[in-house]
């Protein structure tokens, strides 16, 4: 061999590393899109496991869903209306050699600045039954300008026995739905689409732990307590 040629089967971790990228590749052809499409039309984590024709680990697809949610702004792992922090992600470059070089861009920026909430209870007295208020307000500010804040996370570490009873109180699917998602140990904000208006609606009925809720048009912040 001439001198200088190396192996590249040699080279420490590259044979692991193109294992890797191959699998990350394949994957994403077979199974992530499905799952994030699936995702969009509100299937379960399990649900979707089914569904999927390429055989996928149920904790790979709760990666895809989680990170999914959080770039579709469904979650938030900030309190809506705070400043935020920007968002950056590498884009591929090609000179023309072929040879390949990253550049760094800004995807989203922060907010200009921080919302002051008007702050009060929501009261069934006045407001009535709380399925319909947050349904009024939804269309007053627009889904995607709504949400709740999530403790389920935090509470399916430090209170399992009380989670369980938390989950138990919701329909099958809806409880479906909420052990599919890899909560992480922290508040989470999920925003009041259709199947999480159903999910507060339902433990407030049932005298279930429901958090604060998010108006960002109207600039209301309404603290449940169910």
């Amino acid at each position: 061999m001439g001198e200088g040629w190396e192996n590249p089967d040699r080279r420490s971790g590259e044979p692991e590393y193109f294992k890797k990228a191959l699998s990350d590749f394949m994957f994403d052809v077979a199974s992530a899109g499905a799952i994030r499409h699936l995702t969009d039309r509100g299937y379960t984590v399990n649900q979707i496991v089914k569904k999927l024709d390429f055989p996928t680990p149920l904790d790979r697809v709760q990666k895809v869903v989680w990170k999914h949610l959080l770039d579709t702004g469904v979650l938030s792992l900030e309190e809506p209306g705070g400043t935020g922090q920007e968002k950056y992600a590498y884009v591929a470059d090609y000179d023309e050699f072929g040879r390949k070089s990253f550049r760094r861009v800004m995807v989203s920026e922060g907010n200009p600045g921080t919302i002051d909430w008007r702050e009060s209870h929501f009261s069934e007295k006045n407001e009535g039954d709380f399925a319909e208020f947050l349904e009024r307000k939804c269309t007053e500010n627009g889904e995607e300008q709504s949400y709740v804040s999530c403790k389920f996370g935090l509470y399916s570490r430090r209170e399992p026995e009380g989670f369980e009873k938390v989950t138990g109180l919701l329909e099958p699917a809806q409880r479906d739905y909420i052990l599919g998602i890899p909560w992480e140990r922290r508040i989470v904000y999920h925003r009041l689409n259709p199947c999480m208006r159903a999910i507060a609606g339902r433990l407030w009925k049932e005298k279930g732990c429901i958090g604060a809720c998010y108006f960002i048009k109207t600039r209301e912040k309404i603290v449940v307590e169910g």
